[in-house]
């Protein structure tokens, strides 16, 4: 059940919206409006936790779901249903369902790509935003994504590998479930090789969890996946060039709303060739004229909301609590 890992005061319900059943986790009252937390690849709507106790003692209304072949949301068979435009479609719904015309909107990873797209398709729902790890990407309308990427870093890095239906499913059910996210959630040792037999290593190494991440949330994040598989989670990165077609009325398009931007130092999405340069250096400010802060959390890899959980929801709070 997606309720075993049980938070104080969290309740849960599935809506109906955009012709699938999506799930959601939700805390507060709402006083100080609402947020829509967006969660990243491999994670699910618990991996907010910290956030949704934080920002809910501070007056906020916290909604945290599942996003489409996730946790306890339908998870639709076909690759092309998880395009930037059905997921965005599907979170356009959700506020319709729950009647809230606007929100503050956080998100981390693959969760960030998907809040900047709806800011982007749908600025009037998004009060503010704060997003983390995954800095905007603007539509390159001269090469597709994967065509870039395989340029960049050959036919062997991993979002390559993830394309073809299958595979990289049945590479996972070879290895116990619990130690992929304890490999995930711990690793600074990231790029062009992630998810490969040699980054991968030993699979029946006993991986020690950091203070940051519990035992229950291993074995909750395991348990559901064991569940539902992860060819849900993978379809995301199957419509990389799938969204490239679809997003080309947006070529050139900004991202207007009030924006905060986070990273850890360490991060491999931080890293990549030419990234910081982008966020420092006016290229971000460029595509988003919204943006008014960037902060870089020191000692911080990818998982920022967890593992430097208090110095996030202090840097989110401050910036929600100006609109």
């Amino acid at each position: 059940m997606a309720t075993s890992m049980a938070l104080d005061g969290v309740t849960h319900r599935t809506l109906e919206v955009n012709g699938i059943k999506i799930h959601v986790a939700e805390i507060g009252n709402g006083a100080a409006g609402t947020v829509l937390l967006l969660h990243g690849f491999l994670e699910l709507w618990c991996s907010w936790h910290h956030q949704l106790r934080f920002l809910s003692e501070r007056g906020y209304h916290c909604l945290a779901p599942d996003l489409r072949g996730y946790g306890d949301s339908a998870a639709p068979i076909s690759p092309s249903s998880y395009s930037a435009l059905h997921i965005v479609g599907d979170l356009v719904g959700l506020l319709d369902a729950l009647s809230l015309p606007q929100v503050f909107v956080v998100g981390q990873g693959w969760g960030a790509l998907l809040a900047w797209n709806l800011c982007m398709f749908r600025p009037e729902r998004v009060r503010a935003l704060v997003n983390m790890s995954v800095a905007f990407m603007p539509r390159n309308p001269s090469v597709k994504p994967l065509e870039l990427f395989r340029r960049l870093y050959g036919d062997g890095y991993y979002l390559l590998r993830l394309q073809e239906h299958g595979v990289m499913e049945a590479e996972f059910a070879q290895m116990d479930t619990k130690f992929i996210f304890k490999k995930l959630l711990t690793t600074r040792d990231t790029g062009a090789i992630s998810l490969s037999k040699e980054w991968w290593g030993p699979t029946d190494e006993d991986i020690p969890l950091p203070p940051w991440v519990s035992q229950d949330y291993v074995g909750h994040l395991a348990a559901k996946f064991d569940q539902t598989g992860f060819s849900g989670a993978m379809n995301f990165y199957r419509c990389l060039d799938l969204n490239w077609e679809l997003t080309a009325p947006w070529t050139a398009a900004k991202v207007t709303v009030p924006t905060k931007f986070m990273a850890g130092e360490s991060a491999m999405s931080y890293n990549y060739t030419g990234v910081q340069e982008y966020i420092h250096k006016g290229g971000l400010k460029g595509d988003v004229p919204g943006l008014a802060e960037v902060v870089v959390i020191a000692g911080g890899a990818h998982y920022i909301h967890l593992e430097k959980a208090e110095e996030v929801n202090e840097h989110i709070y401050d910036f929600l609590k100006k609109f």
